[in-house]
């Protein structure tokens, strides 16, 4: 009886970790990149922001601090170009340094644009009065940070700052800033 026992043990522990690791994607971590702008970092939020970050369940597993110039600016936001606020956010990012952060927890994406709020933060101090933008940013332009806004970009994003090599499907192009 005693070898049952430990056998059914053994053997339910065993189901319970294939489950939380199956390929539904539970217990997997994913990458994003976060990227505190000039505008988080000149109002002293850098700080206030790592702790919601690491309060909400993310390792930050890289991070740098990093000045882009325009030419950096407008190569990070190229598939933005046919935007107009492109200039005005590409004016924004080399207007001093970015703190740019490689973010890991399951379903990263998502957890991370929930955490950061809309992107005219504006609109976020209204509709999601706790997110990042809500409690940093100003407006459209002036949001403090940045999130990557699907699992192809973050890829894209991080390998143009942390020189790693993206996947063929982290080449296309996203809409959001």
């Amino acid at each position: 009886m005693t070898q049952f026992l430990t056998w059914f043990f053994f053997f339910s522990m065993l189901i319970i970790v294939l489950r939380c690791y199956s390929s539904t994607g539970r217990g997997e971590k994913e990458r994003t990149l976060g990227i505190i702008k000039p505008d988080g970092l000149s109002g002293n939020y850098t700080n206030r922001i790592k702790q919601v970050i690491l309060e909400s369940g993310f390792e930050i597993s890289k991070e740098m601090v990093i000045q882009l110039d325009e030419q950096d600016a407008t190569n990070f936001y190229a598939e933005h170009s046919s935007k107009l606020l492109i200039l005005s956010v590409t004016f924004m990012f080399d207007s001093g340094p970015v703190l740019v952060m490689i973010l890991v927890k399951e379903d990263a994406v998502a957890h991370w644009r929930d955490l950061i709020g809309p992107t005219d933060a504006g609109k976020a101090k209204i509709t999601h009065p706790h997110s990042i933008r809500a409690i940093c940013g100003k407006d459209l332009e002036k949001n403090c940070i940045h999130g990557s806004d699907s699992h192809q970009s973050a890829e894209r994003e991080i390998a143009f700052f942390f020189k790693e090599a993206p996947s063929d499907e982290a080449v296309r192009k996203h809409d959001e800033l």
